[in-house]
């Protein structure tokens, strides 16, 4: 591998217009498509296997032109102190307004009158008006949109306070100001580290670059696929975050060759070839888990995960090619002015077998500082970091989950406004009613679909937690009945929840008895299936993920305990970072500080969600700076020298990696949109806690306990592993330098090449390598 992009990395050097040419067109095609593309058709939330799909679909089946899954909306009224809705002014005004709701767009398909409906409180003060549509909330035009808003302006002005919630006005979400500042913070943090302008801009171009194609095409896409608005939100944070990170790697080690004396293409193919090696890996980890949130079978979170997965594929090859491309037209520039006017002479060669440790003694930087400290108290730092993170982890263990809905939203929208007075005015069960869907076609016979209604019905009332059963309605066949049920706690309670199963529990009772099967389904159902359905997902899905990535990582580190580590090190830092988001985000802690108006459970998506993305992640940090330490290794250092030396190269610049990555992920916590905000939030919590507690800290005091035996693998394992030469040990051979040694960009030194896996042995340093 390493062969081959060292040789892609000098293509692209020497033929940089060409390759720069492609890129720009290829964006220029995707904006294109993205400025031309027809709005999404779709929403498409829907979860197969569940029974509150299955109640949807069969609602469409037996009720047609009903609209099962159409956009809806509430307009709430609430009168003055000391009035009532049913006064002449009031009530005229609230006529007006269910008029313009009719007569204001074609797309909708009904509207309930507060006084025909009976849905006005029982103080008298508060009422609302349902308005159905025929298409969903994404097929709504903007002129509809306008019609609902506009439609309150009646109410308004006779003195009511008028507000409208439901899922016909919802928007793609507004990031804000924080997302440019993680941008900037980003910058900050390459210039300090590489020390020129153009070396810190080359990074941040190329990931915009990515993140422009890549979102670009979703959007082009959208409509075709039925890709919702945090699809490309989730894109452009995982994009920016790991092409910044790509590119820093490369740019790193084409400074350090360019600095011992290598002529420029020479320097961008040694660059790409042993680097890029690294980033493919990287890369590799990312796509893997991003693509295994399919096995959860949630449409939306595998176009989420596809979606994104593309993207980073479009970081790792715009890192491999246009990355040198600019390199070439950047010219000495990416070496600070100092470096520029001092004299360039190759670096001597080392003896083979000498040790790195006098290098380390003349030059300490602040890495090799760190290492040396965690050798010398290993088990301190381990048990210091453990429970420091086992601490914060605790609030997970109260963890409750569920799907986002009016009353999360901020205080200021009308949709919470309507939510609030919906609460108020009717209960809080009113913003999150159930719908049943009784079949009675395969009754039993003497048994009809009416009276099996009217049990279910009856039975269900009963139950603790019911507010107001409907009556029955049913179709022309007269085979099936739909009625709802409004509880008494609000949609996303322990209680509501714990209502939705008692409900299924007595209609399984009543479908042994008449044959007549009753579903029930909502918004607030369909959160407990999705709830359930990722619960159960969740261990599979870490079998998949964390299998097939510690089987990648045995052939990247040639080592069964390297890879173990790393996975448990992982799991360890999700855990505490899902416990963050609980104290914040459920408790309220420092709520004020991350913007967080409305405390809930937490979005059902994101144990599953944080697990997938920030694994492939954090096995970024993991590659990057353990493969250092395992060439030192294999080229005769001892165990803890080895550890030194992969801090010493390798510290630098993955914590300025982690650094951006945060920030970028931060810059997301200034999102109107509460489940932008939760993952925002989360994944830079758990990126803080993956590199610098547990790769910086863990990881070395792991290594240092477990001495020479972290890289053993047995030697049948040897011979079946494939040896793919991550870190280009072939490609230095061929190239007649048996030197390795560079400025430290993380991605040197898995020593895979060497087709050794146990045991310092001085003679590896000599061992050609296979490629």
């Amino acid at each position: 591998m390493a062969t081959f992009l060292y040789k892609l990395g000098r293509f692209a050097f020497r033929r940089r217009r060409f390759v720069a040419l492609i890129w720009v067109a290829l964006l220029a095609v995707a904006g294109v498509g993205a400025a031309t593309a027809a709005a999404p058709a779709a929403d498409s939330f829907s979860i197969p296997g569940t029974e509150a799909q299955r109640a949807f679909d069969l609602l469409d089946q037996r009720f047609p032109g009903t609209n099962a899954d159409g956009a809806t909306a509430r307009v709430v009224f609430k009168a003055p102190a000391g009035e009532t809705m049913k006064d002449p002014a009031n009530k005229a005004a609230v006529e007006r307004t269910v008029h313009a709701l009719q007569s204001g767009s074609s797309q909708v398909d009904r509207v309930a009158d507060p006084y025909a409906a009976k849905t006005l409180s029982k103080d008298g003060r508060t009422a609302y008006a349902q308005v159905s549509y025929k298409v969903t909330g994404f097929e709504l035009t903007d002129a509809s949109k306008d019609a609902l808003k506009d439609a309150a302006k009646d109410g308004r002005a006779a003195g009511l306070t008028v507000e409208t919630g439901g899922n016909a006005l919802q928007a793609i979400p507004e990031t804000g100001a924080t997302e440019v500042i993680g941008i900037v913070i980003s910058a900050v943090v390459l210039v300090i580290t590489f020390g020129a302008l153009i070396a810190a801009g080359l990074p941040l171009l190329t990931a915009l670059i990515g993140v422009g194609i890549g979102v670009s095409t979703i959007t082009a896409l959208s409509s075709t696929l039925d890709l919702s608005s945090t699809t490309s939100t989730l894109a452009t944070m995982i994009g920016l975050a790991v092409g910044i990170d790509y590119a820093l790697f490369i740019v790193s080690r084409y400074r350090a060759e360019i600095t011992e004396g290598r002529e420029r293409e020479e320097a961008a193919g040694r660059a790409v070839g042993t680097a890029g090696s690294a980033v493919v890996f990287a890369g590799l980890t990312v796509v893997i888990a991003l693509v295994g949130l399919t096995v959860v079978n949630i449409p939306m979170l595998t176009k989420m995960g596809l979606a994104a997965a593309g993207t980073v594929v479009i970081a790792v090859l715009i890192a491999l090619t246009l990355i040198p491309a600019l390199l070439g037209f950047a010219g000495a520039r990416v070496l600070p002015r100092k470096a520029r006017r001092a004299p360039k002479a190759p670096k001597a060669p080392k003896e083979a077998g000498e040790s790195e440790s006098a290098s380390l003694a003349e030059r300490p930087n602040m890495g090799t500082r760190w290492a040396r400290f965690v050798l010398r108290r290993p088990v301190s730092v381990l048990l210091a970091g453990v429970v420091g993170l086992g601490v914060v982890a605790i609030p997970a263990a109260s963890l409750e989950l569920g799907l986002p809905d009016d009353g999360s939203q901020p205080t200021h929208t009308t949709q919470r406004k309507a939510y609030d007075l919906l609460s108020d005015g009717f209960g809080p069960g009113f913003n999150g009613p159930l719908m049943l869907v009784v079949d009675g076609r395969d009754a039993h016979d003497g048994q009809s679909a009416k009276s099996a209604a009217a049990r279910v019905a009856k039975e269900v009332g009963k139950l603790d937690d019911v507010a107001v059963v409907t009556p029955p309605t049913f179709n022309k066949a007269g085979d099936t009945a739909m009625l709802n049920v409004v509880p008494k706690s609000k949609p996303s309670s322990v209680g509501t929840e714990d209502l939705v199963h008692d409900i299924r529990s007595t209609a399984s009772g009543i479908a042994t008895d008449t044959g007549a099967k009753t579903l029930v389904t909502g918004t607030t159902a369909m959160n407990v299936d999705v709830s359930q359905k990722l619960n159960d997902a969740l261990v599979p899905y870490l079998a998949l993920v964390v299998g097939l990535a510690f089987l990648l990582l045995m052939v990247v580190f040639r080592s069964v305990l390297v890879p173990l580590k790393a996975a448990l090190g992982f799991l360890l830092s999700v855990v505490a970072a899902l416990g963050a988001v609980v104290a914040v985000f459920q408790w309220g802690w420092l709520a004020d500080v991350f913007g967080v108006e409305q405390t809930g459970p937490i979005m059902s998506m994101m144990p599953i969600f944080m697990v997938g993305v920030v694994f492939g992640l954090a096995m970024d940090y993991e590659v990057f700076l353990v493969t250092r330490m395992r060439e030192a290794f294999v080229h005769g250092e001892r165990p803890g020298g080895a550890v030194v030396t992969g801090f010493r190269h390798g510290a630098r610049v993955v914590t300025a990696a982690a650094v951006i990555m945060i920030s970028v992920f931060a810059g997301f916590i200034g999102s109107s949109d509460s489940m932008i905000k939760m993952i925002g939030f989360g994944l830079a919590v758990a990126v803080f806690f993956d590199a610098f507690i547990v790769r910086m800290a863990l990881v070395p005091a792991v290594l240092a306990l477990l001495g020479r035996s972290a890289w053993w693998l047995p030697r049948w394992l040897q011979k079946v592993l494939p040896n793919v030469d991550v870190e280009g040990e072939g490609l230095r051979t061929q190239l007649g330098d048996g030197d390795g040694d560079g400025e430290g960009d993380g991605g040197s030194g898995a020593g895979a090449g060497t087709g050794r896996s146990d045991g310092p042995d001085p003679s590896a340093a000599r061992e050609p390598a296979r490629v």
